[in-house]
């Protein structure tokens, strides 16, 4: 038997060392110093606890705390502390799953007695205690059997029902820490110690054993976990922040939407200001569009479900459509996406390749049927308005119209400030081929080896996400980060090489022969509802002064002052600046208060001096008072700013 093993390390060095020597072991070998920052091992590609034996020739990379891999275990082992610190203070409790998440964890417990706030209190109380102990966490390979039986002699139904639902050749691997086990395939951090403090534990909410509504209500506590207290500092800072410019809040503050039970719950009803904003957009998207080439087209609200079926849409999202409506014995139902439309279009005439490419751009109002717990203002909505568009092309063609419709994103976050985003090449799952994706594995890979390519010459910075693409074809899914580092999924930019040849799309090629295009699905803004929320919560509702519902305010000192500021507003109208005039019998402090509290970007101030002078005296928002000027000046000002889109207001 070979006792001896060769290591080597991520600098290429190789160790020989006795076989199931631990990675705790070979960082001790190297230094002491190496072998107390050291939380991990990454074994030939595998992260796993520094005391999991090595038992044959391995490549070895020892991790510290500021591995990228690091706060994820970190947060999981905190979800574990948790569930210990619950079963602790609530004997009772049983325990079900507890995995990390983005910017923290949550654990779900069976209680009769739902968690409090107050409860929280209690138990992280009681984390800090166990933290404190530093029990190391023992990773166990039990028996299958016995794992069963010890789950279910401590009364944990949940536990056990997991460990039956494993795969047969699966190892049941069991973590001590003290004298509380758990079920979890690991990796752990050496100590609960190494935890550290900065955690917070933030709320319960409901959820579902398994997700399924059939199932037992459990109770889940959410938390979170970072490196330091200066990271969590920052994050709470930002939650903290992040309420303050909640669309929801903002939105009703500044009159833009509403919601209205007898309405119905995600329908939104826009109101005169969010109007507005829509407008401003739309102005926008469609001078873009114009420039790029698209022409517009408009579609129904309702269409035969024979249209569905043949795209495909009903096999594959009947669930998220709305019940269909019969019309004259015919199945009807509300438009889901504009997509099988606009093909519609493309054959309602014959096409040669001199025709394309072919790019069709809507404003189209669609309808999804969100389940009720997932409606949340204007981000999960059953009503939207999308900034859509098709674009028919040759397999030549499809680089540079692929890559101009991400330079078309770039463009928007440009002009709306957006500094950070991600573009995620979405693939489809080869094991799920005639299931949630089109069955043609050929067209799977020749079609994403084209999107990958034409991101690589575009030089557009991306990353990879299998089994997330669309039923049709690979797609972009772009995230994007407010101001305060908030994330969304704003937009899309899909490939299908699919649904074309389904509705008989055809163009001449110059040899007469027929040819089948490429169709390019996009939505840069992705839809009003959504993108107008992430602009409130990444503004603030300070809106840049082109998009602002209202421009400035025309404020009298006193009433001898009105006639000269109802002409002054007049004149704004007339120069297309969406103006308010306050001559109410008010204080001035208060006119200002309230023009601030509507953050409506200036404010022009008139009393004697500048009736006298024919002038005005204009206040910014965030910049205070910028003197005394002529109107004639200020308008030619005002009007370059919102011709050029300035964002002098974003802060």
């Amino acid at each position: 038997m070979k006792e001896k093993i060769n290591i080597t390390l991520t600098d290429g060095t190789s160790l020989e060392k006795p076989l199931g020597i631990t990675g705790l072991d070979v960082a001790k070998s190297i230094s002491e110093g190496l072998a107390k920052q050291a939380i991990l091992v990454e074994l030939d590609g595998e992260i796993r606890d520094l005391s999991y034996p090595i038992i044959k020739d391995s490549s070895l990379k020892i991790l510290k705390k500021d591995a990228d891999v690091a706060l994820e275990v970190i947060r999981h082992d905190c979800a574990h502390v948790m569930a210990e610190a619950v079963q602790s203070l609530y004997p009772n409790t049983q325990v079900t799953i507890g995995p990390a998440i983005e910017n923290g964890f949550y654990y779900d417990f069976s209680r009769k007695t739902p968690f409090s706030m107050e409860d929280l209190i209690k138990i992280e109380k009681k984390m800090h205690e166990i933290i404190d102990k530093g029990d190391p966490f023992l990773r166990e390979v039990w028996d299958r059997d016995d794992a069963i039986r010890y789950f279910e002699g401590m009364g944990e139904k949940y536990k056990s029902e997991i460990i039956k639902d494993l795969p047969s050749e699966e190892d049941i691997t069991i973590y001590r820490q003290g004298d509380w086990v758990d079920l979890c395939k690991g990796p752990h951090l050496p100590t609960t110690k190494h935890i550290g403090k900065a955690f917070k534990l933030m709320k319960v909410s409901g959820a579902y054993w398994r997700g399924d509504e059939s199932n037992e209500m459990l109770t889940r506590i959410y938390g979170t976990v970072w490196r330091t207290d200066k990271e969590l500092k920052a994050y709470l800072n930002m939650l903290a922040e992040a309420e303050k410019r909640d669309h929801r809040k903002i939105g009703k503050e500044l009159k833009l939407f509403t919601f209205d039970e007898e309405v119905g719950a995600g329908l939104p009803l826009w109101l005169p200001n969010g109007m507005i904003i829509i407008d401003e957009l739309e102005k926008l998207a469609k001078e873009t569009e114009v420039k790029a080439g698209y022409d517009r087209v408009r579609t129904p609200h309702i269409t035969k479900s024979s249209l569905y079926e043949k795209s495909g849409h009903l096999s594959h999202y009947k669930d998220s459509m709305f019940p269909a409506m019969d019309i004259d014995g015919n199945e009807y139902y509300l438009k889901p996406m504009n997509c099988p439309h606009h093909h519609k279009i493309y054959a309602s005439s014959p096409k040669t390749y001199k025709d394309l490419p072919v790019r069709f751009a809507e404003y189209g109002t669609c309808y999804r049927y969100e389940k009720s717990g997932q409606l949340f203002g204007l981000m999960r909505v059953r009503s939207m308005q999308m900034n859509d568009a098709h674009i028919y092309c040759s397999e030549k063609q499809f680089k540079d119209e692929f890559l101009s419709v991400c330079n078309m994103y770039l463009k928007y976050f440009d002009i709306f400030g957006i500094d950070k985003y991600e573009m995620r090449l979405s693939l489809h799952d080869p094991d799920r081929l005639g299931k949630k994706y089109v069955d043609e594995p050929d067209l799977w890979i020749k079609t994403e080896k084209l999107v990958r390519e034409a991101l690589e010459d575009g030089g557009l910075n991306f990353v990879e996400i299998p089994g997330e693409a669309a039923f049709y074809g690979p797609k972009i899914d772009v995230q994007v980060w407010s101001a305060i580092g908030k994330e969304f999924t704003l937009a899309t930019n899909q490939v299908d090489f699919a649904i074309p040849s389904k509705f008989g799309l055809t163009y001449k090629d110059s040899k007469d022969t027929n040819q089948t295009p490429l169709c390019i699905h996009r939505a840069p803004l992705g839809t009003h509802e959504r993108f107008i929320g992430f602009l409130i919560e990444h503004f603030a509702g300070d809106f840049p002064l082109w998009l602002a519902p209202v421009q400035v305010t025309v404020i009298s000192i006193s009433d001898k002052m009105n006639d000269y500021a109802q002409s002054v507003h007049e004149s704004l109208i007339n120069n297309n600046i969406r103006s308010k005039l306050d001559i109410r019998n008010e204080k001035m402090g208060a006119k200002i208060r309230d023009s601030e509290l509507s953050k409506i970007p200036i404010m022009i101030i008139l009393g004697e001096n500048e009736k006298s002078n024919e002038s005005i005296s204009v206040r910014r928002r965030f910049e205070g008072n910028l003197g005394e000027m002529k109107l004639k000046d200020y308008l030619e000002s005002i009007n370059n700013e919102i011709k050029n889109k300035s964002r002098r207001d974003l802060t």
